[in-house]
């Protein structure tokens, strides 16, 4: 499957938050994301030293790799082009999407976090290869930001045509709400890591998306 395909069919997006996992357990977790059948992963660590996060990335590329699944540096453009990484994603605070280009090369997914209707129509005239948008629900992840809820989600799917990934405070138990508002695809982070059996949580995940009929954008 091709870089542009995978994108285009991913509708669970796993978060490997280190705010949540130890980096010594970031390896394992992934496999069981992975088994779980995660479409994609990203590598995320706010409090990490680039050194650190980039010897972490380069593991965790290894094992992506071989499974067929992308994996997506959070913040770091520099981490993803050492890499290869398939993907960077980038906050509102970041760097401009045609800076981080001329880093990473055009061969990588560049996603941007969107917290409202003006903020995602910009991503995409910016050249967001897919938003995040949210966060829905109160995070502990975005505490500064308040929910957007779920009124806006049928909305956003009208005016973007790129891949749009909600996000913010998903678990299994909210997820079928999510899909009757709108939903297409969605990120996940503590309803995944914080699970007592990370792979068994990723697959019910994935069943109830795949009860979703087939997505167009």
């Amino acid at each position: 499957m091709s870089a542009a395909n995978a994108l285009q069919r991913a509708r669970l997006y796993a978060i490997l938050d280190l705010g949540y996992v130890a980096p010594q357990r970031a390896e394992a977790i992934a496999g069981d994301l992975i088994r779980g059948g995660a479409d994609l992963i990203q590598l995320r660590g706010k409090k990490e030293s680039v050194e650190a996060l980039a010897r972490l990335a380069e593991k965790l590329h290894r094992l992506t790799s071989s499974a067929g699944v992308p994996l997506i540096i959070n913040d770091h453009p520099e981490i993803a082009r050492d890499i290869s990484a398939e993907g960077l994603h980038l906050g509102q605070d970041d760097l401009a999407i045609a800076a981080a280009h001329e880093i990473v090369g055009r061969h990588c997914w560049i996603g941007k976090s969107t917290h409202s209707l003006a903020q995602a129509v910009a991503a995409v005239a910016e050249g967001a290869d897919y938003i995040g948008f949210g966060p829905l629900f109160a995070t502990p992840t975005k505490p500064d930001y308040a929910p957007i809820g779920t009124e806006e989600i049928g909305r956003v799917h009208e005016l973007v045509s790129l891949p749009i990934f909600c996000i913010g405070g998903i678990k299994l138990e909210n997820l079928r709400v999510l899909l009757a508002a709108g939903a297409k695809r969605v990120v996940i982070v503590s309803g995944l890591l914080q699970s007592a059996d990370i792979a068994a949580a990723t697959r019910a995940a994935k069943e109830v998306l795949a009860g979703k009929s087939e997505i167009r954008n």
